[in-house]
This record gives structure tokens, C-alpha cells and sequence, in this order.
């Protein structure tokens, strides 16, 4: 992903997602599917909403791709052609493909740190 410079002065300003002032914050509700200003959900009344990456575009229109790329803000999985942080990542393990959301950090951390390559 190449990130502009906007968006690396942003990752610069912030070490995470917790240090972005309360009146900057965007949220996303999962309830209602809602990018919203304010907690709670003002369509909704949902309390639990996840603070949104302001790297995030929660636009993607990508199936399937083979790479994966983090994010230098929050460093949750991004999508390597435009950026979205709305990507499902599965990994193959023992012969079966799995969400690794579930996974612990540990795990997220090794996957995160795996050397890919292609045979040509």
C-alpha cells in the first residue's frame, strides 16, 4: 500500500487508535453498519463501537487477494490496493481456511511476521 503523506503524518501523530482526541474520533458501529461522530450509535443506540482508523475508507470492492498488508497506525490487516481495513484475512491451518480474528495476539504476531515466496 503506499500511503500518502497525509496519512503518515497522521500514523506519526497518533501511536494508537486510544491517543485520538474524543472530538477527532469517528466510529464504526457494526449494529446498523454506520460510520458514525459520536458514542453511542445516534441511529441505533449501540454503546460498543470500535474507534475507526482515520486511515480507514471502509471501501473495498476487492474478492480475493493474495498478500496482505497492516496498517502503520493501528496495525490491523488493510487491503494492499486501496487501503480498507474491512478485509477478512483466513489462513490455511491443517488443511482448513480460518478467520484469524480469533486468533491471540502471539498467533496474529507470527502470522504478521511470516517470510512469503513465490516460486517462479
Amino acid at each position: 500500500m503506499n500511503w500518502s503523506p497525509e496519512q503518515l503524518e497522521l500514523a506519526e501523530n497518533y501511536q494508537s487508535l486510544d491517543e485520538i482526541p474524543p472530538e477527532e474520533r469517528r466510529y464504526k458501529c457494526h449494529t446498523c453498519h454506520l460510520v458514525v461522530d459520536e458514542n453511542p450509535c445516534p441511529n441505533c443506540g449501540e454503546t460498543s463501537l470500535e474507534i475507526m482508523c482515520p486511515l480507514d475508507h471502509c471501501d473495498c470492492h476487492h474478492s480475493i487477494i493474495e498478500s496482505i498488508e497492516y496498517c502503520p497506525l493501528c496495525g490491523h490487516a488493510v487491503c494492499p490496493e486501496c487501503g480498507s481495513h474491512d478485509v477478512m484475512q483466513i489462513s490455511r491451518v491443517t488443511g482448513y481456511l480460518q478467520d484469524v480474528a480469533g486468533w491471540n495476539a502471539g498467533k496474529q504476531q507470527e502470522l504478521k511476521d511470516r517470510v512469503r515466496y513465490s516460486v517462479v
